[in-house]
Formats: C-alpha cells, sequence, structure tokens
C-alpha cells in the first residue's frame, strides 16, 4: 500500500458569476454606440438596375442619398402613378428640388460640404426625363459629385425586363 492518500473532492467549486452584470453592461453600451439606425422609410418603389463596373462609397458622412421611383401603392391615390422625387422622408418636387438639396448641403459640416456626393437610387422603370431634371438642377446649385446606386451583375439584365 501507499503512504500517501490523495483527496478526491468529490464537489467542483462553482464558477463565480460576480463580474456577469459587469460583462452584460459592457456588451450593452458597446452595441448602443456602435449600432445606426436606419433614417429614411422608403415610400417609391425602388428596384435598381445591374451594373458590371462598380465602386464602393467609402466615406458615407459625405453622401446625401435621393430616391427616384413610382410612389408605393398607399401613396398612389393621392401622388399618382408617375416617377417621384424623395429625400429623407419627404416627396419632393421638381421646382423646389434645388432649394431641398443646398437646405441638405448646409446640414453638413462646413469641411465636408465642397466634397459632398450625391446617391441617385433611381428606379429601373423611372423616365430618364426626371433624371436630366435632377442632374440639371444639380448642376445649377454646383453639385458636381453624383453617384449612381446599382446591383453588382449583368448590364444586360436591365434590358430584358
Amino acid at each position: 500500500m501507499s503512504k500517501f492518500k490523495f483527496k478526491k473532492s468529490k464537489n467542483t467549486p462553482e464558477v463565480s458569476t460576480a463580474s456577469l452584470p459587469d460583462i452584460v453592461f459592457m456588451l450593452l453600451f458597446f452595441f448602443m454606440t456602435v449600432t445606426v439606425m436606419k433614417d429614411d422609410t422608403l415610400k417609391v418603389t425602388n428596384e435598381l438596375p445591374n451594373a458590371s463596373e462598380i465602386k464602393k462609397l467609402e466615406k458615407k458622412d459625405r453622401i446625401i442619398t435621393v430616391y427616384i421611383g413610382k410612389p408605393e401603392e398607399r401613396f398612389q391615390a393621392m401622388l399618382g402613378t408617375e416617377s417621384k422625387i424623395q429625400i429623407d422622408d419627404k416627396f419632393v418636387s421638381i421646382e423646389n428640388f434645388g432649394s431641398v438639396m443646398l437646405e441638405k448641403i448646409s446640414e453638413k459640416p462646413k469641411h465636408i460640404r465642397p466634397f459632398v456626393t450625391v446617391s441617385l437610387k433611381v428606379d429601373k422603370t423611372a423616365s430618364m426625363g426626371l433624371i436630366s431634371d435632377v442632374k440639371e438642377k444639380l448642376r445649377n446649385i454646383n453639385v458636381l459629385k453624383i453617384n449612381y446606386t446599382t446591383y453588382e451583375g449583368d448590364s444586360f439584365q436591365n434590358l430584358l425586363k
């Protein structure tokens, strides 16, 4: 027989949960500060076309998004079925478009204003006349950086529908 006998503990020590509330609150604060809420509620149909050559915009703080498309069904009784312009959550007429864009640019910090990019999210079925009117209004207020938002894919698929 051996002289030394090792006692085997039958119970394992409990895991300390004293720091658990601290960890939970750290995670909560992290997700509260990192999460970005969606700002715009889309009120126009917006099926974007495909394009083969695309590039991702890097600095999101310099972008003003303009949606162009037919109003959704709930707004068609009031606005009709012609393509409309939406900035933020409001419909904008082509006559007021320039002043609304100048107001949106003035909301940006002063050092960013010269670098603002207007991102046009245009529905496939929107009329080219309205798009050219929007581009002309942007040219009149000296906003020359324009981006067309698209999906990556074969551009010939746009012709099939």
